[in-house]
């Protein structure tokens, strides 16, 4: 499994350049991010090269800030591999919380990040069927 940085913010101008500058400053790399926004507020989920350090730059700063497991699993970069990964999730009657896109940087190939309740017993299940659920993201 993975960990996932999720970053409580503002929904103003800059505010995901602030967001940015800071992981910069650490020689954090972004692998993978998502952002959902209300309109005064928005919630920024992040994979990255270092979490811990993440988080502790970015509560540092006045973020609220948060670590949480999520999944990484491997597919092939073609039509049909992200419906092939769903069925096999929906099969086991498994809820997707939210994904989002990242990529193994040594194979070229995608890599869903995903959230789902029981991410233990989720993962068993994913690699008992064929999937190659991964550790970590490498940079």
């Amino acid at each position: 499994m993975l960990s996932q940085v999720s970053i409580f913010t503002e929904n103003k101008k800059g505010a995901m350049l602030a967001i940015t500058n800071i992981l910069k400053e650490q020689g954090i790399n972004i692998l993978g991010s998502i952002t959902n926004d209300s309109p005064e507020y928005g919630i920024i989920r992040m994979v990255v090269s270092h979490p811990q350090k993440a988080v502790e730059a970015l509560s540092g700063a006045g973020y609220m800030c948060k670590m949480t497991d999520v999944l990484g699993v491997e597919l092939q970069d073609k039509v049909g591999e992200l419906n092939r990964l769903l069925n096999a999730l929906d099969e086991s009657n498994i809820n997707v919380n939210y994904l989002y896109l990242s990529f193994n940087r040594d194979s070229g190939s995608p890599v869903m990040v995903f959230h789902t309740n029981d991410i233990m017993e989720v993962e068993d299940c994913l690699e008992t069927k064929g999937f190659q659920v991964l550790q970590f993201l490498r940079e």
